[in-house]
């Protein structure tokens, strides 16, 4: 079954854009390309879309609120942050809100496809700079006193590997494990932090000295 996808971005020619991938992709079916959040809110509920790709930075309602909104009506609905901003504001409002992926606006179109999937799956695709500046945090603030909290040493390999900008199929080659295994440990990752998300996870780490966050 085809996985819905709706895009809510203000730049006519960025939502075109996706749109249009979107569209000439095997696998995919577009529901909805709204250009504003107030449209998004008005809309989208009806369209129920597995997954949406996420403006942060837009006139009126925010991707924030937008996506706050839109979870009231769709608790199931997958969000991807699509944006420019890396600055520390809007990263952690999008953590904040229950992104469960942060793509930057010019990441590959094979990628945000991938994305789409990952968040099906359960995962949360993050673009390399954050991925750098959750494992630069994760090395600052050193073992835990809590053994529970303590990453293994496969899981910081594969924390290394995000960071480097490997996909989940690239970092199963890479460690000579399965994707399910990757996903597992990714997931035993995210428990350890308390968190629901790969977007959250990257939030608790970044909260601790959050002075990092600008250098990527």
């Amino acid at each position: 079954m085809n996985t819905k996808v709706a895009i809510v971005e203000d730049n006519s020619s960025m939502r075109e854009g996706l749109a249009a991938l979107i569209r000439m992709s095997s696998g995919y079916t577009l529901v909805g390309a709204c250009r504003n959040g107030d449209t998004a809110v008005r809309d989208l509920p009806a369209a129920a879309p597995d997954v949406v790709l996420m403006d942060i930075n837009m006139p009126g309602i925010s991707g924030i609120e937008t996506l706050r909104q839109l979870r009231v009506q769709l608790p199931k609905l997958k969000a991807i942050m699509l944006t420019v901003a890396t600055d520390s504001r809007h990263v952690f409002s999008a953590f904040e809100s229950g992104a469960d992926g942060y793509l930057v606006k010019d990441t590959e179109p094979s990628r945000i496809l991938e994305a789409i999937k990952e968040v099906e799956a359960g995962g949360s695709p993050i673009s390399s700079p954050i991925a750098r500046l959750l494992v630069q945090k994760f090395h600052q603030q050193g073992t835990s006193a809590h053994p529970e909290e303590n990453l293994t040493p496969r899981e910081e390999e594969i924390l290394n590997c995000l960071a480097r900008g490997f996909r989940a199929k690239e970092i199963a080659d890479e460690l000579g494990i399965s994707i399910h295994t990757v996903q597992t440990h990714v997931r035993k990752i995210y428990s350890k932090m308390q968190v629901r998300s790969g977007a959250e996870a990257v939030a608790k780490f970044l909260t601790h000295g959050g002075s990092g966050l600008n250098q990527g």
